[in-house]
């Protein structure tokens, strides 16, 4: 069975196709990654799988049961959508004990998800002295109150500092135990990588990438840039590039080969072998963002200005 799964799946608002003929699956156990550029349809498309709002088209299941009957899997999620709102006047501890009245989760869960996210000796301090990262704690043990098998985090990192960033990832990581699976969405790539299993990839609302984190991966490239430490030696250094076998291209006034970063070595005692001095020598690799954006093929400017067009497409 897979956590998440869907089939043709498509939501349309007038015009505008937000979710187009998605078909993927989700394994069972991990943290994955559903991610996209702003505006490509991942909030979208959780509300759909969550029974929030209703699709145009296709099919989905949600822990093998339908998206059409979200009432049979509802006791078995846990998510976080929007951006945690409590009430301030109440301490940490009674916001989570009206929750849990209202989804029916015995009071002794709320020390436990208290203790898992972190919050033990805060959670009688009112909410609105509470940071941004320990709201955001606070909103992930709302979101387990109910002890899910599928935690769904939108954009869970938002507006945290470096720090907090890391101790809600090293949070997320602990929870994807156990069969718990735990979908991400969100921007941070740089996050995602350091957190994920396997990744789903939209843009506009098509599937670019559903797969492990490692496969995806398996795209990337890598490089060594080198520069002489005299320009005119840059002739030179090219012949001994070619000479050995590998390809190579002029950027600027350094060149960029194309070999393992792990072999920039060779590349070090061939030109000292020729006689010729580096002052650089940069073995590269790329990184999920540089992946991402070879998949989805423009920044987020161009891409909010490729919607638009999209949209005026469908005017006309």
């Amino acid at each position: 069975m897979s956590a998440l799964s869907v089939e043709g799946l498509t939501r349309r608002f007038g015009d505008l196709v937000a979710v187009n003929d998605l078909t993927f699956e989700v394994p069972v156990g991990g943290v994955v990654g559903f991610v996209g550029p702003n505006g490509s349809g991942k909030s979208t498309t959780i509300r759909v799988l969550l029974g929030l709002i209703s699709p145009s088209e296709g099919t989905g299941t949600v822990l093998g049961e339908s998206i059409e009957h979200p009432e049979r899997f509802a006791g078995r999620v846990g998510a976080l959508i929007d951006s945690p709102a409590f009430v301030g006047s109440l301490t940490g501890r009674d916001n989570l004990r009206s929750l849990a009245a209202l989804r029916g989760v015995p009071r002794t869960r709320i020390d436990e998800v208290l203790q898992i996210v972190g919050l033990t000796g805060r959670e009688n301090d009112k909410a609105s002295t509470y940071s941004l990262g320990m709201k955001q704690r606070l909103a992930i043990a709302a979101a387990l109150l109910p002890d899910p098998e599928l935690l769904v985090l939108d954009e869970p990192t938002n507006g945290l500092d470096p720090a907090g960033i890391v101790e809600i990832r090293e949070l997320l990581k602990s929870l994807a135990t156990d069969g718990r699976t735990v979908v991400v969405s969100s921007h941070l790539l740089g996050e995602i990588q350091a957190m994920v299993d396997s990744l789903v990839v939209i843009r506009f609302g098509v599937l670019m990438y559903a797969g492990t984190l490692e496969g995806l991966m398996e795209q990337a490239t890598e490089r060594v840039v080198a520069a002489p430490e005299t320009a005119s030696d840059m002739p030179r250094l090219i012949e001994v590039v070619e000479a050995n076998g590998w390809t190579c291209e002029v950027s600027r006034d350094q060149l960029v080969v194309d070999m393992p970063a792990e072999r920039s070595a060779d590349l070090s005692r061939a030109a000292t072998a020729a006689g010729l001095t580096l002052r650089m020598l940069n073995p590269e690799a790329d990184t999920l963002e540089t992946v991402f954006l070879r998949l989805t093929g423009a920044t987020d400017a161009e891409l909010s200005e490729l919607r638009r067009a999209q949209r005026h497409a469908g005017d006309s």
